[in-house]
């Protein structure tokens, strides 16, 4: 696949199809990916794939959780700043907007919204579930890093006819997340991510989020074509 066609594909998929994916495509994801920058290659990446029996038994693990602690465990790090400043604010509430117009839940519905948010923790019925995690002492640089990292995963998946959903969202149950990977203590949950083939008839996946026009982030002087 172009990796224009990739680019331009690739969306958070979150309603997946439960065909397996081998073991074989996942690690050339994962390794491929490691082509990634980073500062001073430091690749501060580190990466737990699971599926079959293990993503299950995590699976059955979180689900009563989830009424237990329907806001989860509390958090390593904060994912949005508040308050949230505009032009992000309008960005992310309209992305919600559109996400849960697609599957005909209006916004008076909370039980319903947060039914579909706890999906997260299912990895939306994907066959593989993905953790990203870093050391807990590096700095904003490595946290950019893994950034870049999981956007390569994202867009290789794309060459293998599979879809990704990154999930922030599983910084939410880290605490439960940590003790399942046995992660040792220099080491934070960083990010998820849901991988699978795309259930292409689910609303869900119907619609896009909507990007900003290039003269509303970018600049460009002294061209001259």
């Amino acid at each position: 696949m172009d990796v224009r066609d990739a680019v331009a594909s690739r969306y958070s998929c979150r309603a997946f199809l439960p065909t397996p994916v081998p073991e074989q495509t996942v690690r050339d994801i994962v390794a491929q990916a490691a082509r990634a920058p980073s500062a001073g290659n430091m690749q501060p990446w580190i990466v737990y794939a699971l599926a079959g029996e293990p993503l299950e038994t995590l699976k059955a693990l979180l689900a009563p959780r989830m009424t237990e602690l329907p806001k989860g465990e509390g958090t390593d790090y904060t994912i949005y700043p508040h308050p949230l400043g505009e032009p992000y604010h309008t960005r992310r509430f309209v992305s919600g907007e559109m996400l849960y117009s697609a599957i005909g839940v209006p916004r008076a519905d909370k039980a319903a919204r947060y039914r579909q948010y706890a999906r997260n923790w299912q990895f939306f019925g994907a066959p593989v579930g993905l953790f990203f995690a870093r050391e807990k002492s590096h700095g904003p640089a490595q946290w950019a890093d893994i950034g870049g990292y999981l956007q390569t995963v994202c867009l290789l998946a794309r060459d293998y006819g599979l879809h990704t959903c990154p999930q922030q969202a599983w910084v939410s149950f880290h605490k439960t997340v940590r003790s399942f990977l046995n992660l040792p203590d220099h080491l934070m949950v960083y990010s998820g991510m849901a991988m699978g083939y795309a259930d292409e008839t689910a609303p869900i996946n119907r619609w896009r989020a909507p990007r900003e026009p290039v003269e509303n982030f970018a600049t460009f002087s002294g061209f001259t074509g």
